[in-house]
């Protein structure tokens, strides 16, 4: 399941991971496990989604496929009932699903801006509508939000996921606020990570020069120092970015 120097003990707790079946999403998927999580992949490729809970199974582990289109605010909700009669909630809500089309603003569609916004932003904000309601009910939970560089500093070609994860920046500070005002058992984290070797960048962009990237792993590391924090302080935003980026600040 992979090793990480952040110590915490997530056993008895189950958590929901959103694009969790590769790339940054299964790092963050593997860390949460390794720290004895219960974890639900959400994902739409249902195969790769598979192989993950097979191996983290194999391991010991505990994890589950559950497949989710996070543009479906139904399927959402449908999500979060069908937890609710099972009597097992999301704990910790990790927000990381994304897509990007890297297109001049003149030759974007609608249906491409819309994708890419409904996806990056809309998605993630009905998962915390229903993950956030339910945690205030128990009193306490954690919601960590992925966030991007582009949401502080954009660059050409990346109209839409700039607005989106621009958007989702904000949407988080405001749950940070009304959580620390209504329940301050609730954690809510917002990571900005820079670029990373991950099929969302390779896959796209397979000249790019990998060493001005960093490992997915530790992104992962962040989500779980953001768990790690003990009560009483909370890790409001998380920037990490490869030492050579060059969108941050």
């Amino acid at each position: 399941m992979g090793s990480s120097g952040v110590r915490v003990d997530l056993r008895g707790r189950q958590a929901l991971v959103t694009g969790g079946a590769r790339g940054l999403g299964a790092s963050i998927v593997r860390r949460l496990a390794g720290a004895g999580a219960s974890v639900l992949v959400a994902d739409v490729r249902k195969e790769l989604a598979r192989e993950l809970c097979d191996e983290l199974n194999g391991d010991g582990g505990e994890a589950r496929f559950v497949e989710l289109d996070v543009r479906d605010p139904d399927a959402v909700a449908g999500v979060f009932r069908e937890l609710d009669g099972s009597g097992r909630a999301v704990d910790v809500l990790v927000n990381n699903a994304a897509v990007d089309v890297s297109k001049p603003i003149e030759h974007l569609t609608a249906d491409e801006v819309t994708r890419v916004v409904q996806t990056n932003l809309l998605g993630p904000v009905y998962l915390c509508l229903e993950a956030y309601r339910r945690m205030i009910a128990r009193g306490g939970g954690h919601i960590v939000n992925i966030l991007s560089t582009a949401a502080n500093r954009t660059w050409t070609e990346a109209g839409p996921y700039a607005a989106g994860k621009t958007g989702l920046r904000a949407f988080t500070h405001t749950l940070f606020k009304e959580a620390q005002r209504d329940c301050p058992g609730i954690g809510v984290t917002g990571i900005v990570a820079g670029g990373m070797e991950t099929p969302f960048i390779m896959d796209r962009f397979p000249d790019t020069d990998v060493s001005m990237l960093q490992s997915p792993d530790i992104v992962a590391d962040a989500v779980l120092y953001a768990l790690s924090v003990p009560d009483g302080s909370v890790a409001g935003e998380i920037v990490v970015v490869p030492r050579r980026e060059p969108s941050w600040p």
